[in-house]
């Protein structure tokens, strides 16, 4: 007797916009739960946003400002533009996890829409990130920072932090789709984040006293330009002039790995 084979029916056909979107809208929301069964995920989220503001105001304040009091509007943005990078860099690392364990050879047997695990990862680490950005601020809240602008340009500072995690992760994606371990991810993610954090103006009220070559490469770093777009929404000084610079970054960065990455994840996943 020959044993019957099942094959899942359809699952070559393409599914409609709608199912798309349902089908992205449920694998974010199971990354998104899958943090109750992994808490370590929620402190990483929690502590080292915390960690950091903690370590730079009281380590570092009194050094680069004189006071605690005045670096925090310094800080707190460099930080909180810092932490997008980091968050860019976690979508890579969760879909390489996925990967190697299996998880989208499983997707692949669904009838699901193909983007839909990519598209759930990167909804679903938009949502952390906003997360750690409360976080964020509400740490700064407590050890003295204060918003100076309104409530608008606090909402503008969101949608602009999180539209250029989403533009920047792209590197991570594509990164995730070349290398058979996690680790690498991050190892990568180290590689890259921490020369675009201290290669800019996070940490440092402006790029006086540097050698004026470093200044040019700090002063036009991607990082600068989202740094100084948060300290004008959030404590007051120029937007517009940052925050289109820091976009247009995160665009041409998306246009070169974003089809790169959507080529190797159809390769791969």
């Amino acid at each position: 007797m020959t044993a019957a084979t099942f094959a899942p029916e359809n699952l070559s056909k393409r599914v409609s916009p709608g199912t798309a979107v349902r089908n992205t809208l449920t694998l974010a929301w199971r990354n998104l739960v899958q943090i109750k069964h992994n808490p370590m995920e929620l402190l990483d989220l929690s502590i080292q946003p915390i960690m950091f503001v903690l370590l730079f105001a009281y380590v570092f304040g009194p050094a680069m400002a004189g006071s605690v009091d005045k670096y925090l509007p310094v800080v707190i943005p460099g930080i909180i533009a810092q932490n997008a990078l980091f968050a860019g860099m976690s979508t890579g690392f969760g879909l390489n996890t996925d990967i190697t364990k299996g998880v989208f050879d499983r997707f692949r047997s669904l009838p699901i829409s193909r983007s839909a695990p990519l598209a759930g990862r990167i909804i679903a680490d938009t949502a952390k990130q906003a997360w750690s950005m409360t976080i964020l601020l509400a740490v700064g809240f407590a050890i003295g920072f204060r918003i100076e602008t309104n409530v608008f340009a606090l909402l503008t500072a969101f949608v602009l932090l999180l539209a250029f995690a989403v533009l920047f992760s792209w590197t991570s994606v594509f990164i995730a789709m070349k290398v058979n371990e996690p680790e690498k991810v991050q190892i990568f993610g180290f590689v890259v984040i921490f020369p675009l954090s201290f290669l800019s103006t996070a940490f440092i009220p402006n790029t006086d006293g540097i050698p004026d070559w470093l200044a040019f490469i700090m002063d036009n770093s991607p990082v600068t330009q989202l740094v100084e777009s948060m300290r004008g929404l959030l404590v007051g000084g120029p937007v517009l002039e940052h925050a289109w610079i820091a976009l247009a970054w995160g665009v041409g960065i998306s246009l070169v790995f974003a089809p790169l990455s959507l080529r190797a994840f159809k390769q791969r996943a």
